[in-house]
């Protein structure tokens, strides 16, 4: 049976409850009902902005974007993003979707710490990360009623610690491959979580290179 939150239907389709089992049985519940609220804050900014979005893929997108952080789902040596969005695309074959839809949540998740780039591409893209930004930042808060705002938070409850707890999530699936944070958000939490770590510098990248000029 299909549940309703805050006028968003969660996908009910074989592949929508596998995506829950899945995550569910891997994922903490903090990573868990942050997912949820990601598809619901995402869902709803579709809504609010008139995109003809497919629930199903934005609802798989918003599920894995995460799972790069958890142990025995995240590899050495590639950001955290990269094998959320691989693991979803070995998800989904089986399931019998287009190329071009397993590319549309493979970006979604591949590109939401990539600021300003998901807006412009497919609402599966663009709206995982509206949903991550709303959750995790705050962006775009006003645009939501309180009542979907507390309609989301009383099904998927973020907690009194959320805030720190997330970060602290980030710096434990990082801080075994610091150098996958080179031009992404997350050197942010490596600087503040991680004491002695000193991001690569994009300028002295260049300036270091081998090149004489």
């Amino acid at each position: 049976m299909s549940t309703t939150i805050a006028g968003i239907k969660i996908p009910d389709s074989a592949l929508a409850r596998a995506t829950t089992d899945y995550i569910r049985d891997i994922e903490s519940d903090l990573l868990y009902h942050h997912s949820r609220r990601v598809f619901l804050f995402g869902a709803l900014s579709g809504e609010r902005q008139q995109l003809a979005y497919d629930p199903e893929l934005l609802y798989v997108g918003a599920m894995f974007h995460d799972l790069g952080l958890v142990e025995g789902h995240r590899s050495a040596d590639e950001r955290f993003e990269v094998d959320g969005a691989n693991a979803a695309a070995a998800f989904l074959k089986p399931y019998g979707l287009s190329d071009d839809d397993i590319e549309q949540v493979w970006l979604s998740i591949a590109l939401h710490t990539t600021p300003g780039v998901p807006k412009h591409l497919r609402p599966t893209v663009a709206l995982v990360t509206a949903g991550v930004e709303m959750d995790v930042l705050g962006m775009d808060y006003a645009a939501f009623s309180t009542v979907q705002r507390e309609a989301v938070v009383h099904a998927h409850p973020r907690g009194e610690g959320f805030k720190e707890c997330i970060i602290c999530a980030f710096a434990d699936g990082l801080r075994h491959r610091p150098q996958t944070t080179f031009g992404n958000v997350k050197t942010d939490v490596l600087k503040d979580q991680e004491p002695g770590f000193k991001p690569m510098n994009f300028v002295e990248v260049i300036r270091n290179s081998p090149w004489t000029a």
